[in-house]
């Protein structure tokens, strides 16, 4: 189905998901949810560190919300693009978010405090395309990548078994995820 190249792969992952009718989308995405939050790596977390998800993306709002209701810290990441890294900061509410290139939200810094990586005890990894080893093809920036490089805390990301694929070809600084939580349950 896909050619092993990650450009290609990203851009039919992309089609693929633009292209999951709303009421199949809403579906999976509450099963996201109640995979997620079952599992002994969220009720152990205290910190969680996720995205703001936009367009087509996995809509992480209700986790977001659940984490919140549940007394959790939730973080979330800004992009540096000239160091091309990733800083979190604490989300207390959506007010503290503003809009940057490429239309993403992200945290004010001046309206919250910035997270050190060691405090995040659970990092839903965000990805386009995954394989049975938990690797990822992210959206190219590879801001994660480098995140990860040095973070040891827990690790996983959430995706449908429709970008689930056995095998892709990965490189030296590709660093995996240790779960992917599914509409289906959990991948290793």
């Amino acid at each position: 189905m896909f050619k092993l190249d990650k450009k290609n792969l990203r851009k039919k992952a992309i089609t693929l998901l633009k292209n999951i009718p709303d009421s199949e989308r809403r579906k999976i995405e509450q099963k996201l949810k109640d995979n997620l939050v079952t599992t002994d790596a969220w009720k152990n977390a205290e910190v969680i560190g996720i995205t703001v998800s936009k367009g087509f993306e996995w809509d992480t709002k209700p986790i977001i919300e659940t984490a919140w209701q549940e007394g959790k810290t939730v973080c979330v990441p800004k992009c540096l693009p000239k160091e091309r890294k990733l800083d979190f900061y604490v989300l207390d509410t959506y007010e503290q978010l503003e809009t940057v290139f490429h239309d993403l939200l992200e945290p004010n810094p001046d309206a919250t405090e910035r997270v050190d990586k060691e405090m995040i005890d659970l990092l839903v990894v965000p990805g386009l395309l995954f394989d049975n080893s938990g690797f990822r093809i992210g959206f190219g920036g590879g801001y994660y990548d480098r995140f990860l490089t040095d973070f040891s805390n827990r690790k996983l990301s959430l995706a449908s078994t429709k970008q689930i694929v056995e095998h892709f070809p990965s490189d030296s600084f590709d660093i995996p995820v240790e779960s992917i939580i599914t509409e289906n349950g959990i991948l290793f």
